[in-house]
């Protein structure tokens, strides 16, 4: 999906994002220093506020990418990946834990250590938005859509989600029903959703692009209006969220003790190349081969378990994504000295694992989903602002945990014995012709 830039690429398409985002980062802090650093002149004023507008804008389009990259993304998944009979219920239901512990975890640690206390930001023009109270009757009344595009107008997380998950469901019914009578009318729309999948990616990918642009925009600003508390708060953010992917990681080999042969110090030493490429390349996707290897010659998993988990798995597990998502919420929370009580941060645990599954396996694009997850409890969007600032760096961790995730499920598959490598001969002809996806 991603590819390398080619020599003949301009000279910046050539420079790796995350150097872009440190030079930016550099010359902002510059910019802010020469502008007051905190006393600004108040001649500058409007021209500091103007050095914001690349990020609002990269925000906006993000904003608008949210709603049909859930939607496809959720469609895509269900039509086009392989999950055969009772091995994919299985896979499922690791899946699912395995999710919802990265976000219990995410969310204990930042209930305890809340980062988002430990220093003041103001809050921005436009940031009205009032934390949402649950009201289980008023939620259920709300997830039931007035018409099928209105979610997607009004960006309404929990309509999306029933209409994604309905469509998904029924389509992926539709299409066993056309295989099994050996018909291919489902390739038509199978097609046409993928297609539409991959051009929303690829606009995703050329805003990707401008975050170099939008950091340079708000460090610049921030620093220069409010000198450099706002990111003493978000230093111990950093912390906050590396203490969870680490706790996460534990929760990983413990598991992997208990409910797999292989040992856990076989499967660090085994899945180094794995973590160290996903750290590095920021992207499930491009290392989903490296991870599909790893898991047969270093660890030595049998294939279909290595493929159930690294290949199938990934397209539905992105643990560290969910973790940092949830956790944003409420450090986001926590700086606008609001305090999320139980049901709201349930409707995190309950975004958030949907928006995970969203979270294409390209560089960033945990950005897009969670404004749909601060949405989905009324936080105000405008604060992802300040943490594009520090994602680049968090979203490699948490690469590095997705892909960790996927092995782990791999390892839980193929059980507590060391099998022979044979493969499964039903399943393989149950999910003949329904893929992987990317």
């Amino acid at each position: 999906m991603i590819e390398a830039p080619s020599q003949a690429s301009p000279m910046w398409q050539r420079i790796p994002l995350y150097v872009q985002i440190a030079i930016a980062l550099i010359l902002a802090v510059a910019i802010g220093v020469l502008l007051g650093a905190g006393k600004p002149d108040p001649a500058n004023i409007a021209l500091i506020n103007n050095l914001a507008v690349p990020c609002d804008l990269v925000l906006k389009v993000l904003r608008a990418l949210a709603t049909p990259l859930i939607l496809l993304a959720v469609l895509h998944t269900f039509l086009t990946a392989s999950i055969p009979g009772t091995a994919g219920r299985r896979l499922l239901i690791l899946l699912l834990t395995n999710t919802v512990a990265a976000i219990l975890i995410g969310l204990l640690v930042a209930n305890i250590l809340q980062p988002g206390r430990w220093g003041q930001i103001k809050v921005p023009a436009g940031a009205t938005e009032s934390v949402t109270k649950l009201d289980p009757w008023s939620l259920l009344q709300n997830s039931v859509p007035g018409s099928i595009l209105q979610p997607l107008v009004e960006n309404n997380v929990i309509q999306i989600i029933i209409i994604a998950l309905s469509f998904g469901i029924v389509l992926r019914a539709f299409k066993a029903e056309q295989i099994a009578q050996n018909r291919t009318d489902y390739l038509p729309l199978e097609q046409v959703i993928t297609t539409l999948f991959d051009a929303v990616v690829r606009i995703l990918e050329w805003v990707i692009a401008l975050v170099p642009l939008a950091v340079f925009g708000i460090v610049a600003k921030t620093v220069a209006l409010q000198g450099f508390s706002p990111f003493k708060s978000l230093g111990v953010f950093i912390i906050a969220v590396l203490v969870a992917l680490f706790l996460q990681a534990c929760y990983y080999l413990i598991r992997i003790q208990f409910g797999s042969w292989v040992s856990p110090r076989r499967f660090l030493m085994g899945g180094s190349d794995a973590f160290l490429t996903a750290f590095s390349t920021s992207s499930s996707t491009v290392t989903m081969p490296i991870t599909f290897r790893v898991l047969q010659e270093k660890i030595g998993l049998r294939e279909s378990s290595a493929s159930l988990g690294a290949l199938v798995g990934s397209n539905f597990n992105n643990d560290g994504t969910a973790l940092y998502e949830a956790m944003a919420a409420l450090f986001i929370a926590q700086v606008l000295g609001q305090h999320l009580a139980l049901g709201q941060q349930l409707i995190i645990v309950l975004t958030s694992i949907v928006a995970s599954v969203g979270a294409a396996g390209i560089p960033n694009a945990g950005l897009v989903t969670m404004t749909l997850v601060f949405s989905s409890v009324g936080l105000p969007t405008e604060y992802i602002a300040l943490l594009i600032t520090v994602d680049w760096f968090l979203d490699r961790c948490r690469t590095a945990l997705n892909v960790m995730g996927d092995m782990t499920v791999s390892a839980l598959l193929d059980g507590k014995q060391k099998k022979p490598e044979v493969e499964i001969i039903v399943a393989t002809s149950e999910s003949k012709g329904l893929g992987t996806v990317d």
